[in-house]
């Protein structure tokens, strides 16, 4: 399981916290070049800490993905999830259940399926996901309800992938590069509450503005 985390103390220890045991080997969290004690809360709970100095969701996430190298095989299942206590890790069997049954090899953590807190997600949030679902459907005839950070799939999927994102258009390069390749994919309603703490991305016009402009580039970057 891999959790990026950029100034995450207050969280990412009660994200690892009530993550279901007996269904992972390893939780690897992604030190983004936090300032605060994020490493420590993470490696108290359990987790094994590795180190990405120039920050980007997605680098982070690759960060991950380096670590895993040499350790998994094609059949095994990697997750992600956020490191703001934002989703309910306790549903991750859930989300595993429709790649241990061979239905699928990737599996979406839908929060447009699932019950949303009020206030959990911004405008700009909800019509991003709107808009960048819809052009994914129009683009590439796959049909996505949300691009949401919570997410499992087959080792072997992310390696055909080849995920290159470091920044904001991670998550839809992941569900553009599924479309593109035809792997077996479905959404599972998971819920979603309110972040602990400030959100970097959500919470500043920038980085809604940059988000919003980088998963638009993403999708149709793909389509050619």
């Amino acid at each position: 399981m891999i959790i990026p985390a950029f100034n995450e103390e207050n969280a990412v220890g009660k994200v690892i916290e009530d993550i279901p045991k007996s269904l992972i080997d390893e939780v690897i969290v992604v030190n983004n070049n936090s300032t605060d004690r994020t490493s420590i809360a993470a490696e108290a709970a359990g987790a094994t800490v590795v180190f990405e100095g120039k920050k980007g969701y997605g680098r982070s996430c690759l960060k991950g993905i380096d670590y895993l190298k040499g350790k998994m095989n094609d059949s095994d299942i990697v997750v992600f999830i956020d490191a703001d206590y934002s989703d309910h890790p306790e549903q991750m069997l859930e989300l595993l259940q429709p790649i241990l049954s061979g239905d699928a090899d990737l599996v979406i953590g839908s929060r447009e399926l699932g019950e949303r807190e009020k206030g959990s997600m911004t405008f700009p949030q909800i019509f991003g996901n709107w808009l960048a679902t819809r052009l994914i459907a129009l683009i590439y005839g796959k049909k996505f309800t949300d691009l949401g950070p919570f997410r499992a799939l087959t080792y072997g999927s992310l390696e055909r992938m080849d995920m290159q994102d470091k920044t904001y258009g991670w998550t839809v390069e992941m569900q553009v590069k599924a479309a593109k390749l035809d792997i077996p994919f479905v959404e599972v309603a998971v819920d979603y509450r309110k972040r602990i703490g400030f959100s970097k991305i959500s919470g500043t016009i920038k980085g809604t503005v940059m988000a919003g402009y980088k998963i638009i580039e993403t999708i149709l970057k793909y389509s050619f």
